[in-house]
């Protein structure tokens, strides 16, 4: 088992607790454009290497970036999304640095005047919620992706996949305000929520759409200084996020404590050795050269299309979540899961409209159908249970027709086939039996054949009473009116 920083260097949870983290993200999204940014290269994931290219992203001399207006319009989104000001005027500069994945040797990017500035999205840790503020959100051209192969010094061989470079991004750079991992970790989910709702990105970080880097230091608590910072780059998951920051914080307190001194630097999260390992100091400043692109016209968002932006967006997870408990009476839990993407979301708004009860679809679609899929390692969108199904199937349940054991034994069946709760349950002969005769008959062979049971009852020990109905429910395939099952066990055993 891999010990943790402060368990391998001693540090006692009060010295840990002496020291508060201060921790900021920039994340890095790619935009749901079919084209890039600058040229009509196509943006899809996946496809032969350096194949999606052309003169433009290449960088080669002659060359002249037109800029699409899909990407400002998604990122637009994006910035209202995040309570962001839309600046009217904003600029695109050359930053300038040279490197494999950066044919021009410049990155068109906006400094002095970003797109937006001034945001903030409220996220939930520990059962009390905190407004993270967000410094600026601008546009951008992805970078090119460079390959390696071989472990090795001398086997190692690089590759460079130009499919990526001039993909529009949007970088999200939000406040110091995140005072511990587990907040960081809130942060990135709340906006990656936030950016799928408004379908300005897939945000799949496996593919590369949402990367994240962190700065982290730390300051004895009470200080208003910032401790030295450390950058730690490319974190491709929501666990390395966590891990790495722990890692860092931890890192810090244990250097500080022994007399030691943080470096400024950027640094990589080592998964295989779950530690960060250095990448570069910064102790100084990096000059990019900003100046002006001279090749692109500044970028105008009116008020009239700014305004337009924000009438089409979505309803946003934190006023669905408020809405889903105030208009179908579940709890605030039930309303966060069901949130979680806007496909679930209206999946179980579409089992309510056709005619189910609020709390009964929140319930099935968390308990059954989301375990299921689970269980199977199925994604949402391949499950064969339509709304329209699943009401229906409900509804039996509910108007009497079939009891709860048999609609979890017809719903395995509509999973598993894609047929309707009614065709399996008039196939099958699932109906609930109401027949008190018949259920009477059951009990009374079950009563016959347990009479140490029964003495147990007759003494006292009311639990047994459940031995009796589950037999009884057992007998008759589950079908038994459970109510009737309970008035005529209890008048057959006094």
């Amino acid at each position: 088992m891999v010990k943790s920083v402060s368990e391998a260097a001693g540090i006692a949870p009060d010295v840990l607790a002496k020291y508060e983290p201060v921790i900021g993200l920039e994340v890095h999204v790619q935009l749901l454009t079919n084209s890039k940014i600058f040229c009509g290269c196509s943006t899809r994931f996946g496809d032969t290497p350096n194949s999606n290219t052309c003169p433009v992203c290449l960088g080669l001399p002659g060359t002249l970036p037109v800029l699409n207006k899909r990407a400002v319009e998604m990122a637009t989104r994006a910035s209202l999304a995040l309570n962001c000001t839309v600046h009217e005027h904003s600029r695109f500069a050359r930053k300038n640095y040279f490197y494999p994945d950066l044919p021009k040797g410049y990155q068109i990017s906006q400094y002095e005047l970003p797109l937006a500035t001034g945001g903030w999205i409220e996220v939930e840790h520990g059962g009390a919620k905190k407004r993270i503020g967000i410094t600026r959100l601008h546009l951008e051209e992805d970078a090119a992706k460079n390959l390696h192969e071989g472990f090795s010094q001398s086997a190692t061989k690089a590759y460079i996949d130009y499919n990526r470079c001039g993909t529009p991004l949007c970088e999200i750079v939000s406040e110091p305000d995140m005072r511990a991992p587990e907040e960081a970790y809130a942060y990135l989910t709340t906006l990656r929520q936030i950016l799928l709702y408004t379908g300005v990105s897939d945000v799949n970080m496996e593919e590369g759409s949402l990367r994240c880097d962190a700065n982290v230091s730390v300051r004895v608590r009470g200080s208003q200084e910032f401790g030295t910072k450390v950058e730690v780059k490319n974190l491709n998951s929501f666990r390395f996020l966590q891990k790495a920051l722990e890692y860092e914080i931890e890192r810090h307190i244990g250097a500080l404590e022994g007399g030691g001194r943080i470096s400024q630097e950027t640094r990589l999260w080592n998964q295989s050795a779950n530690r960060t390992d250095s990448m570069r100091s910064k102790e100084k400043a990096h000059d990019y050269r900003y100046f002006p692109e001279p090749d692109l016209l500044p970028v105008h968002v009116s008020a009239a299309w700014r305004e337009e932006i924000r009438g089409a967006l979505p309803e946003l997870p934190e006023a669905k979540r408020a809405r889903f408990v105030a208009s179908y009476s579940i709890t605030p839990y039930d309303a966060e899961v069901l949130t979680t993407s806007q496909a679930l979301a209206d999946y179980f708004e579409a089992v309510v409209a056709a005619g189910a009860p609020g709390k009964s679809s929140a319930n099935w679609i968390l308990t059954e159908l989301l375990g299921r899929l689970s269980e199977s390692r199925r994604a949402f969108a391949d499950s064969r249970i339509a709304p329209a199904a699943l009401a229906e199937l409900i509804n039996l349940v509910e108007s009497g027709k079939i009891t709860a054991a048999v609609a979890k034994r017809v719903f395995a069946t509509m999973f598993d086939s894609g047929r309707s709760a009614g065709e399996i349950v008039a196939a099958e002969g699932l109906a609930q039996i109401s027949d008190t005769s018949a259920i009477e008959l059951a009990a009374r062979d079950v009563i016959a054949k347990n009479p140490e049971n029964v003495a147990k009852y007759k003494a006292g020990n009311e639990g047994v009473f459940k031995f009796f109905v589950g037999q009884v429910m057992r007998a008759t395939r589950g079908q038994a009116n459970p109510q009737a099952v309970n008035d005529i066990l209890r008048r057959l055993l006094s």
